[in-house]
């Protein structure tokens, strides 16, 4: 008589982390790198952040100056420029969520109705390119087109009364938000709707085809088909933008600066390269450090928190 050897079974529980590496050992092999990566780059650095507790010392190095605990900290809540950098922070990072985020998720929906695949092409192309404008190419466009007299732009806004006749909208602190805002919205709308074209284009085509025989409309598609589609990846998007909260973009904001709006537009990431690089004296170490250390705390805990909200309310989430 003839027996049939059962298979054995794998235990799902108690393997070693040795097991997992031979097992898939060429998919590790090839993660290897980005691992080395992040280890050097990300993990490493972070043994560098006693400098905010340290005095820092030239002669003994940075892991040999002065204890001081929490004496950075409380120099920088206790200064004027706490309060400044931390609202025009806040006010650019909800301002640039409040529009910019919206505004790839319309671009999407809207690329997504049409129908003829030249226009559809040529659509996509056009809102593409100005993401590969340089940030540099970019506020020299914007010094140009939004100069105070001879700005083509800024004459057009005058002309049909949108600003006053003499505003300066590259100089005046209440026009700094809208200008980094709009130009950002212009440049990276059409790039980020890439993925949220991906998203739609795995829609079921028969739910279309149902909506439409009980006399759905293009809205009521969008709302019902479209929009419950993208939730998930919304939310993932939102969650991460909410871990940058405070890492407002260095390098267009610096380029932007001038005397006149420097009000609006000194947030926590120029302000720490200040006192890296001051124009006067010796360069706070462990000031900026200390700055810096206070900014990924609180992005640290903004994205729990939308992480947390997000499981709560929609079920997704990035953890």
């Amino acid at each position: 008589m003839s027996t049939t050897a059962k298979p054995k079974r794998m235990k799902t529980g108690g393997r070693s982390v040795l097991w997992y590496l031979q097992q898939d050992w060429q998919l590790w092999i090839m993660l290897l790198p980005a691992v080395i990566y992040i280890f050097i780059f990300c993990y490493m650095p972070m043994y560098g952040a006693q400098l905010a507790f340290r005095k820092y010392d030239f002669a003994k190095g940075i892991y040999g100056g002065d204890w001081v605990g929490l004496e950075y900290f409380k120099q920088y809540f206790s200064s004027t420029m706490f309060s400044t950098t931390l609202v025009n922070t806040l006010t650019i990072s909800f301002c640039s969520i409040l529009f910019s985020f919206p505004a790839p998720i319309v671009l999407a929906i809207i690329i997504n109705q049409l129908k003829v695949q030249k226009w559809k092409r040529t659509l996509q192309t056009t809102v593409y390119i100005p993401y590969f404008i340089s940030t540099v190419v970019l506020v020299s466009m914007l010094n140009v087109l939004f100069a105070k007299n001879g700005g083509v732009l800024s004459d057009l806004l005058k002309f049909l009364h949108i600003v006053p006749e003499k505003a300066n909208l590259l100089g005046q602190r209440q026009y700094f938000v809208w200008m980094y805002v709009g130009s950002g919205i212009w440049q990276s709308m059409g790039w980020n709707s890439i993925i949220y074209i991906a998203a739609l284009s795995s829609v079921d085509i028969q739910l279309y085809d149902a909506a439409k025989i009980d006399g759905a409309n293009v809205w009521q598609r969008v709302m019902h088909i479209e929009f419950p589609a993208l939730v998930p990846t919304i939310m993932i998007l939102l969650i991460m933008n909410m871990g940058n909260i405070l890492n407002v973009g260095f390098d267009k904001i610096y380029l932007m600066q001038n005397t006149l709006n420097l009000k609006s537009s000194e947030v926590i990431s120029t302000y720490v390269y200040s006192l890296m690089a001051p124009k006067t004296g010796a360069p706070q170490f462990s000031m900026a450090t200390a700055v810096g250390l206070f900014t990924n705390v609180v992005n640290f805990i903004f994205l729990l928190l939308a992480n947390t909200i997000s499981k709560r309310v929609t079920g997704s989430g990035l953890m």
